[in-house]
């Protein structure tokens, strides 16, 4: 779908088979560019001039009509001349249209956006291959506003979600979920592995951590340590959030995840994480509740090299300004 509605009221509001052109070229009456004069010595040329300004633009619809074109996106102007045409060609016109749009329209149908009509020869000529494929193009009302709708597009590498709420805060808000959410899911796919969340990283490395560090009989024993007990700030954060108890959610975790590392049955309770809605322990993986692998890995490596930056500052200088004197 596609904000706005038809150029004029004398054209279909629907199309079916529909053949789309999305141009980012000007349908208004041609004009010279800046800077350009003609002299006229006979008054009788001046009215030829006009007419031949007005048949350049009438000759580059006829090429759109006769290319099979019946639906016109344009991001430039089109005027009342020009829609005349459209109108007795019984095609749909929209002009003014955002190019990001005509982009997504043009994966969508596998059309070519034009910037220009001319070719090689110097000719201005429209090739049909050329032209989107879409099953249908209709405009609807939604609201208070019309809307342009596209079904069944050559590809399916492109749709719309319109989203309605009660005003501009609330939809910015519903937007900017949305976005997380679709930028979840494309670095998920992008990484081709998931992890369960809800702290159960944490958790489960926590634990491993905590029992590897007994191994070691250095002061490194102590680093470790305190590495596994920050891991733990993520479920703590998650639980506060949901406003649970977490001195005991986080305890049950590290129970579970003790349990799954200690004792081969209980293996399944490594995918064990925290549920925010019920305050419970559950089975993230079974639930749906899943990460990026590539984002977990990236969170903790570059919270680790930060915590790094911070423990090479050994001494602070603090320069005090001086006194004016009384």
């Amino acid at each position: 779908a596609m904000f706005g509605g038809r150029a004029a009221q004398g054209m279909p509001r629907y199309i079916k088979g529909a053949k789309i052109a999305l141009l980012d070229i000007d349908l208004r009456k041609t004009k010279m560019a800046m800077g350009v004069s003609v002299v006229v010595t006979d008054p009788s040329k001046l009215e030829e001039i006009r007419k031949r300004e007005a048949d350049i633009t009438k000759e580059r619809i006829e090429l759109l009509i006769n290319a099979g074109a019946n639906v016109i996106l344009t991001t430039k102007g089109i005027d009342d001349m020009a829609l005349k045409y459209f109108v007795e060609g019984g095609c749909i016109a929209l002009r003014r249209c955002k190019k990001e749009d005509l982009r997504r329209i043009a994966k969508l149908t596998g059309g070519t956006m034009m910037i220009t009509l001319a070719d090689m020869e110097g000719n201005e000529s429209f090739d049909t291959s050329m032209l989107g494929i879409a099953d249908e193009v209709f405009e609807e009302r939604i609201g208070d506003d019309d809307y342009l709708v596209m079904k069944g597009g050559k590809t399916q590498r492109a749709s719309t979600l319109l989203l309605r709420g009660a005003n501009s805060h609330m939809l910015d808000e519903v937007e900017r979920s949305l976005h997380d959410a679709m930028c979840a899911v494309k670095r998920a796919l992008e990484s081709s592995s998931v992890v369960p969340g809800g702290g159960c990283v944490e958790a489960a490395l926590s634990i491993y951590l905590e029992n590897f560090a007994t191994t070691l009989g250095s002061r490194e024993q102590l680093a470790i340590a305190e590495f596994a007990e920050s891991l733990l700030v993520i479920p703590k954060q998650l639980a506060v959030n949901a406003a649970q108890d977490a001195t005991d959610i986080v305890a049950k975790l590290r129970a579970n995840h003790n349990a799954a590392q200690t004792d081969a049955t209980k293996a399944e309770l490594r995918w064990y994480g925290l549920d925010c809605i019920s305050g419970n322990i559950q089975n993230n993986l079974a639930a749906g509740i899943i990460e990026p692998a590539i984002s977990k890995v990236k969170m903790i490596q570059f919270a680790t090299e930060a915590a790094i930056t911070v423990l090479r500052i050994d001494d602070i200088i603090k320069l005090h300004p001086q006194e004016e004197g009384q």
